[in-house]
């Protein structure tokens, strides 16, 4: 299969968002591949110190849901709030519960791509408590390009814990 980018237009997505509407579906299906064989052990598993897999699958669904709620022009709901506390504690979903998360995000930020009209990419956003300045098409990207980094450490993690014994 060719990779997300390469599979043409996802329907009802404009053009100037077609590359987050691909990286975002794209994230999704290598974040499934990449989990595929790991056991409940290796999800949570730290190897060296590091993030494990289940924190980054869990960041990945919430900062895309973050990120695509400044884009908005909303704030962070005290729920939202609550699930990024929850991204690094001890008590990890399990996979299936992880990879549902994720799939409800992006199927949550490809509707969102869907209703987002051109005229409005530009329009100033705020970030955070701080209301650091951004502007729509700005977090649409930004939150594409972090959900691929943690899909690249997903993609390394994994490998490393299913190499050890």
């Amino acid at each position: 299969m060719p990779e997300a980018w390469l599979t043409g237009p996802i329907e009802g997505i404009d053009p100037y968002l077609m590359p987050v509407a691909h990286a975002c579906v794209q994230a999704r299906e290598d974040v499934v591949a990449a989990t595929a064989a790991l056991t409940p052990e290796q999800i949570g598993a730290r190897p060296g110190g590091a993030a494990s897999v289940g924190f980054h699958m869990m960041h990945l669904a919430g900062s895309l849901d973050r990120l695509f709620t400044y884009a908005r022009g909303e704030a962070l709901s005290d729920a939202q709030k609550a699930a990024l506390k929850a991204e690094g504690g001890p008590d990890l979903p399990d996979r299936d519960a992880l990879i549902a998360l994720i799939r409800e995000s992006v199927d949550r930020a490809l509707a969102q791509l869907r209703a987002t009209p051109r005229e409005r990419l530009l329009e100033d956003r705020r970030v955070g408590r701080a209301g650091l300045p951004s502007n729509t098409i700005g977090l649409l990207f930004h939150a594409a390009e972090h959900a691929q980094r943690h899909v690249g450490q997903i993609i390394t993690t994994a490998r490393i814990v299913k190499s050890q014994p």
